[in-house]
């Protein structure tokens, strides 16, 4: 007597790729590490020392939320890894390490653990510690250190180990401290904005500027970003819709007010724009899936960055222009859904 075959019945997807969370979160470390090391070589040890603070902290705090839910211990995913590496490249060089480790708790706990974990979580949570940051200190938040400065190597900069809660030095006092003859402690987009200086194409391209730890070196977030392009770990989509909202909104603004918006060029290499767009807007979890809503996403992220440049009381607006992305991705993909095959339109 024969045996009938057994028939499995499972539900889609039935093919299925070889990357897995692990993986791709292991590259993404992969790609972030030569910007941190650019970062360290450019300010010193004080990023070293907020670099392993910050990424310290968030997996302490998701090893913390683990052990109050359900005992599963996630850091082997390196999700918290990414969350710290990002976390530390937003902030300034010489943040104080106390602030840094409240925005690795903050990121992990408000932006991940409230949301139920991985994969649950709306807003990036990178982002919503830097946020929280951005309101708790805002003084230290836009307090910058000289790119390459003597002696980086062998001291810290003045506010690194600034105790708790008590004022770090002034921008004034690091003239003396850090034995540099002069320093405006001012961003590219700062010198633009307040005193109608552009910087140098070429200097915002290698990183010869002041800025974030991780944001100044638009060439090699670029080639950083590519590899994960190539790799086919992130959607390619997301980062160039980001930068042609970036490069039209910046051109339309142009044209009616030349003299306070500039030109698209500064716009795109300046600030944390090719970190975010790289790195943060194509997170998968809170950017859209639909090609349509991908469209209207990277959109939405890069014409809101350049008005808030622009017209803003900040500066830098890649932060808000990303965590208002994240939050309208679920309307985006509700709107944006493409009919199913054999279904009628509504009408």
């Amino acid at each position: 007597m024969k045996t009938k075959p057994q028939i499995e019945l499972r539900t889609t997807p039935h093919a299925h790729a070889p990357d897995d969370v692990v993986r791709i979160m292991r590259n993404v470390v992969y790609a972030l590490l030569p910007i941190a090391g650019f970062a360290i070589w450019q300010f010193g040890l004080s990023v070293l020392a907020l670099l392993i603070t910050v990424t310290l902290s968030c997996l302490l705090t998701e090893r913390f939320f683990n052990w109050m839910g359900s005992g599963y211990n996630s850091l082997g995913d390196w999700s918290a890894t990414i969350t710290g590496l990002l976390l530390a490249l937003t902030l300034p060089p010489a943040f104080p390490l106390w602030m840094g480790a409240v925005a690795g708790f903050a990121a992990i706990s408000l932006g991940k653990a409230l949301f139920g974990g991985l994969g649950m979580n709306v807003l990036n949570p990178a982002l919503v510690g830097r946020a929280f940051v951005q309101a708790a200190f805002p003084v230290a938040i836009t307090t910058w250190t000289p790119a390459f400065f003597d002696g980086r190597f062998s001291q810290f900069a003045p506010s690194t180990l600034a105790l708790p809660f008590l004022r770090p030095p002034s921008v004034d006092s690091w003239v003396e401290l850090l034995q540099v003859d002069a320093f405006s402690g001012a961003t590219p987009l700062a010198l633009h904005k307040f005193e109608g200086i552009q910087t140098d194409t070429i200097d915002l391209l290698t990183g010869m500027t002041t800025g974030s730890a991780g944001e100044t070196s638009a060439l090699l977030i670029l080639v950083c970003g590519l590899y994960l392009a190539f790799r086919r770990m992130l959607d390619w989509r997301i980062p160039l819709t980001v930068m042609g909202g970036v490069a039209l909104t910046s051109v339309l603004l142009s044209l009616v007010d030349p003299e306070k918006a500039p030109d698209a060029i500064f716009m795109l290499f300046s600030g944390g724009l090719m970190l975010g767009a790289w790195f943060m807007a194509s997170d998968m979890v809170g950017s859209p899936v639909t090609p349509l809503g991908v469209l209207i996403y990277g959109l939405l992220i890069g014409s809101l960055t350049v008005v808030i440049r622009v017209y803003g009381g900040l500066t830098e607006g890649v932060m808000y222009a990303i965590l208002l992305g994240n939050a309208a991705t679920p309307l985006i993909e509700q709107i944006t859904q493409p009919r199913i095959f054999g279904q009628r339109a509504n009408k």
